[in-house]
């Protein structure tokens, strides 16, 4: 491929820091105006066909950072009582509204006495004959 850097690998973007992601963000937006100038002006085949790979490189950069945040913002809440919306667990909207094991097993006081003074299972002891 003729002018510009190559694709960048998602696993060689992982092991950068954020100054250098940003850096490479900025040169990437910089080339993509420049195409799109190009496109206006007429040009080559070859630069239009670019168009396409700078913007998957800049999506590939920004969702890169996006997972270092996320995983920075994970390892803050860890073992915290409360988490935000967007860390839980997705599941289905029926699951999440569903009691939890706790509240299912809750009695009430009332409940509570009616179960020790009158149990479901009395043991009667028969008189051997």
């Amino acid at each position: 491929m003729a002018g510009g850097p190559p694709k960048h690998r998602s696993n060689e973007l992982r092991s950068k820091n954020k100054a250098d992601l940003l850096k490479s963000l900025e040169e990437l937006k910089r080339e993509l105006v420049d195409l799109r100038v190009h496109k206006v002006t007429n040009a080559s085949a070859g630069k239009l066909s670019r168009i396409s790979v700078v913007r998957k490189n800049i999506a590939r950069i920004l969702t890169i950072m996006n997972q270092k945040t996320r995983q920075a913002i994970r390892e803050h809440y860890k073992g915290q009582k409360h988490i935000p919306l967007d860390l839980r667990p997705k599941r289905t909207r029926a699951i999440r509204r569903r009691l939890s094991q706790k509240e299912q097993n809750a009695k009430t006081l009332k409940q509570h006495k009616k179960d020790i003074h009158f149990p479901r299972h009395r043991n009667f002891v028969l008189k051997a004959a």
